[in-house]
């Protein structure tokens, strides 16, 4: 009797795990890696409310790539495969034909979270049409942003529209900024000491990277600064190493780039797996409001996030060692101040 006991609680427990991994989310994230990383929260969140076996991402994978295995987020897809862009046609002529590989999509989902419309869109509604031609299945929209008038997170804000359009609890649905986004692999941390050695920084030493770019150039702190703050540091015998994305490369000038080569030590065109290398090896970040800024606060690095016109209160780093540091003048982006690099050094004096 007891071994048929014994076998009836396996045969439960393998049932209730079968079902557990029965139910999968995916998220249509379309963002850059700043968006991204600020989405992880509500995979989390996700995860724990709902005792998913596991959530994808469908997106840009130049992005999203970097998260499996340094994440919650188990898997992904490119988004410019998926053919999302025939979901956003008006309803009444939306069709879809028996076996029409945008079924096979969803197929696998129970949950789709979506950040390419709002509620109730055309968008959503060829979404859910598509959704339920295999399955049944719960389809929430997710805004972007909040409202102008609540500065909220964003991370926060994501986690908080998913727990209303789902009754679960909203005390929930709260952020814990301290938390680690990203956890560095071993390989990450030999493929840093790799980059750094080819770039000749000495790797005994204390290593700040600065990431001078963003997306936007309104965000960007005037270069004049992160040329002072660099050769201070480098006059207290601390490497510093400017790490330069693909919109830095094509928008410096010649002169610019010499400027930066003559006060410290540069790399260009890494990809993101290299970036997270590079970081994992350093003691200490400086960069502006960008995804490579949230990339290093989410890993643990220390951080000091300067943010021009941007709100941090929306759209700050999450990690466990950040410091944000805001110049609402005018000037932010089109002359140096003194001011804020003596912020700056300060922030980061070891």
């Amino acid at each position: 009797m007891q071994a048929n006991d014994d076998i009836l609680s396996l045969l439960e427990a393998q049932g209730a795990q079968l079902a557990k991994e029965i139910q999968r989310a995916v998220i249509l994230q379309p963002g850059a890696l700043g968006d991204c990383l600020l989405t992880l929260p509500l995979v989390k969140f996700m995860k724990e409310t709902l005792d998913l076996g596991g959530v994808d991402v469908i997106g840009h994978t130049d992005y999203v790539g970097i998260l499996p295995e340094r994440t919650c987020v188990d898997g992904i897809r490119s988004i410019d495969s998926a053919q999302l862009h025939r979901l956003f046609i008006e309803p009444t002529k939306f069709d879809l034909a028996d076996r029409d590989p945008l079924i096979h999509v969803f197929a696998d989902y129970s949950w789709i979270i979506s950040f390419l419309s709002e509620p109730n869109s055309d968008f959503e509604q060829n979404l859910i049409f598509t959704a339920n031609c295999s399955h049944s299945a719960e389809v929430v929209s997710v805004a972007l942003k909040p409202p102008t008038d609540r500065r909220q997170h964003v991370a926060e804000f994501y986690m908080e529209q998913f727990a209303r359009q789902t009754a679960l609890p909203l005390e929930q649905a709260r952020l814990d900024e301290k938390d680690l986004l990203l956890k560095v692999t071993e390989g990450d941390r030999d493929r840093g000491v790799d980059l750094l050695e080819q770039a000749g920084i000495d790797v005994s030493k204390r290593l700040i990277v600065i990431h001078p770019g963003s997306g936007a150039p309104r965000k960007c702190w005037h270069l004049d600064n992160f040329l002072s703050v660099a050769k201070e540091w480098r006059a207290q015998d601390i490497e510093v190493l400017f790490l330069l994305g693909p919109a830095e490369v094509e928008r410096l000038g010649s002169a610019e780039k010499m400027y930066l080569v003559g006060a410290a030590k540069c790399v260009a065109h890494l990809s993101l797996a290299q970036v997270v290398g590079l970081l994992s090896c350093a003691d200490a970040f400086l960069g502006n409001d960008s995804g490579v800024t949230h990339l290093a606060a989410g890993i643990g690095l220390r951080t000091v996030a300067l943010f021009g016109p941007t709100d941090p209160a929306v759209y700050r780093p999450l990690g466990p060692a950040v410091t944000v540091i805001q110049d609402t003048t005018s000037g932010f982006a089109e002359w140096a101040s003194l001011g804020v690099q003596k912020l700056v050094l300060d922030s980061l004096g070891f």
